[in-house]
């Protein structure tokens, strides 16, 4: 990921420098452009700092107490878990989706916009890009969360990966859950990520 940005960085740099032209608004937008990287590339290690603690955690709720159980510590830990990675790295984390399990994740209108064109390019097979914005004086990325085998057992189809204990337990905790029926490599949903300005 890393590589396709600085690699974006170095072609934009070949073609200011290639026109010649060194004037302020030339090097304004360079300068534009190098800083969107770098907060591309922070927030990007921030979500994954993060997704790293919670599905390590996950696996080991599910290692030790089962899948059911791991329901119960998603409800009640992944919250506190975002919330101290947050603080640790001084931003904003969550995690959205336009078929959330927990209201409280319900992707806003432009988080909305994001995972429908993403859905729309995985769908053709295309590679998704995470994107990064200035909302408020503040960066604001967004970095698209992939299923994975793992994840079926709590995502997955009611009639396949689904056990009905699990499902009845997901009932009972989020009786409006619409995060149910996904296969391998569909997206569930995004990192938020919100940084200050530097």
């Amino acid at each position: 990921m890393k590589t396709i940005y600085r690699l974006s960085l170095i072609i934009i740099s070949l073609i200011l420098l290639g026109c010649n032209n060194t004037s302020e608004e030339t090097q304004s937008k360079e300068n534009t452009n190098k800083n969107d990287i770098s907060y591309t590339e922070e927030g990007l290690n921030f979500a994954m700092q993060t997704q790293k603690v919670l599905a390590k955690n996950l696996m080991n709720e599910i290692k030790t107490n089962g899948t059911v159980a791991a329901i119960t510590f998603c409800s009640s830990k992944a919250y506190p878990l975002t919330d101290s990675m947050a603080l640790v790295l001084d931003a904003q984390l969550k995690r959205v989706s336009d078929q959330a399990r927990n209201p409280n994740n319900k992707a806003n209108k432009q988080e909305a916009a994001y995972i429908a064109k993403s859905k729309e390019l995985l769908g053709k097979g295309e590679i998704i890009k995470p994107q990064m914005t200035e909302v408020n004086g503040k960066m604001v990325g967004y970095y698209p969360i992939l299923t994975n085998q793992l994840c079926l057992q709590c995502h997955g189809s009611q009639d396949e990966e689904l056990k009905p204990e699990t499902l009845s337990q997901i009932e009972g905790l989020y009786p409006n859950d619409k995060a149910i029926d996904y296969k391998v490599n569909e997206l569930r949903g995004i990192w938020v990520v919100e940084m200050n300005k530097k």
